[in-house]
């Protein structure tokens, strides 16, 4: 899951790939504001089949936190 997610933020978002971590921070490390984070969401339940909540998604800090709530659904 992390590597799909990491090419969802390399190719949607232009992120840096050599920046994106587990620990990376979407919104410290990757520059990530709230309205691509809202991109993000949108793009990971299209990609991925799945819905996310909005009080589930204010809750992405990490790119670990976005990996381990994809592969608990």
């Amino acid at each position: 899951m992390f590597e799909k997610l990491k090419e969802l933020l390399v190719d949607e978002l232009a992120v840096n790939a050599e920046d994106i971590t587990l620990d990376a921070e979407l919104s410290k490390d990757l520059n990530i504001n709230s309205i691509e984070l809202a991109e993000l969401v949108m793009i990971c339940e299209e990609k991925f089949g799945v819905e996310i909540a909005d009080e589930d998604s204010g809750k992405f800090i990490t790119v670990g936190d976005v990996v381990t709530y994809l592969e608990s659904l």
